[in-house]
C-alpha cells in the first residue's frame, strides 16, 4: 500500500477514487513515563519515552487508515494529513488522526 502526503503519484495514473479514509488513536499519559520525562526536562535532552509513544500512536493511526483503504479496494492513499491534539481532563491524553483519500492506481 502506497501512502503519500501528495495529491498525485508521479508516474502513476489514478483510476478510481474510493473516498476519505481515516484512523484515530488516543493515548493516555503514563505516570512512570511522566516521571522520567520530567527528569529529562530537568537535565536537558530529548524525552525518548514520549517520542516512542508518539511514534506508536502515529503508526497505529496510519495502520487503521490503511486498513480502511484496503477494505474499500484501494491500493494507495493520497493527500495524507496527520493531526495531533490533546484531549481529556487536563489535556491528559493525546489524539493522533491520519486521514487521506483512498485510490486505486495503475
Amino acid at each position: 500500500m502506497l501512502v503519500t502526503t501528495t495529491h498525485t503519484i508521479e508516474g502513476k495514473k489514478i483510476t478510481q477514487y474510493y473516498g476519505l479514509v481515516s484512523g484515530e488513536t488516543i493515548i493516555g499519559a503514563n505516570l512512570v513515563k511522566d516521571f522520567f520525562a520530567g527528569i529529562t526536562d530537568i537535565v536537558g535532552g530529548r524525552s525518548g519515552a514520549y517520542e516512542r509513544v508518539l511514534k506508536e500512536a502515529k503508526e497505529s493511526a496510519l495502520a487503521e487508515m490503511v486498513q480502511q483503504a484496503q477494505a474499500k479496494g484501494a491500493n494507495a492513499v493520497i493527500g495524507v494529513d496527520l493531526d495531533y491534539e490533546t484531549v481529556g481532563s487536563g489535556s491528559s491524553m493525546l489524539m493522533v488522526t491520519a486521514c487521506g483519500t483512498a485510490v486505486r492506481v495503475e
